[in-house]
């Protein structure tokens, strides 16, 4: 059992190893002028030994966007149940934009690259719809509906859609408050952000 337990502990190094990799040098270059045998050495590893992790060097790239997106949704899951599913989000995304550990500042430098790169496009996508499946499930247990993903209510489905797109568009807005860009911007400006957005799909969008 501890050998398995070392196997895993090591696969998981590893793979963050290669995660970090990939993102300081496309940080550092711009993902279009890596490659995936800079990444391997960079990371002091084979390069059969990428591809046990991970298929592209894109993905490698958006890896801690994609960490951060799952550290979302189990905040979110984490929120004390009275509390309703919109202050819960509010709650879960000022946790994981707060982080102020390796992890935090490797979510917002894959966020700056995923907005400045039109090639991540299609892995930001990924990382969303994602994102997006496993907060609709998530919703789906906080209201007490059966499943997200079956025949049913729409409500799920919906509400992470439209949260995620208007966080995606707080996220964008407050990212570019930073001074400096390897800092974290204002928290206090998040918060007015969200607060907004969240209050406009609380009250409805819709106007005459």
């Amino acid at each position: 059992m501890d050998e398995v337990g070392r196997r895993e502990r090591k696969k998981l190094a590893t793979r963050a190893a290669v995660r970090d990799a990939a993102l300081r040098l496309a940080v550092r270059h711009g993902v279009e002028r890596i490659t995936v045998e800079q990444i391997a050495s960079e990371a002091d590893i084979a390069l059969r030994t990428f591809f046990n992790h991970y298929s592209s060097k894109e993905e490698a790239g958006v890896a801690a966007a994609a960490a951060g997106a799952e550290a979302l949704v189990a905040e979110f899951r984490a929120r004390p149940p009275g509390e309703s599913v919109l202050r819960a989000l509010r709650e879960a995304v000022l946790v994981v934009m707060d982080r102020h550990d390796a992890a935090g500042r490797d979510h917002l430098r894959a966020l700056r690259l995923m907005r400045d790169s039109p090639s991540l496009v299609p892995q930001q996508m990924a990382v969303l719809t994602a994102q997006e499946r496993a907060l609709a499930a998530a919703v789906a247990d906080r209201v007490g509906l059966a499943s997200a993903d079956g025949p049913g209510s729409i409500y799920p489905q919906l509400c992470a859609a439209a949260a995620l797109a208007a966080l995606r568009v707080v996220l964008d807005r407050w990212l570019e408050h930073a001074s400096d860009p390897v800092d974290s911007p204002p928290l206090a400006v998040l918060r007015r952000e969200i607060d907004e957005a969240l209050s406009h799909l609380g009250t409805g969008l819709d106007r005459s």
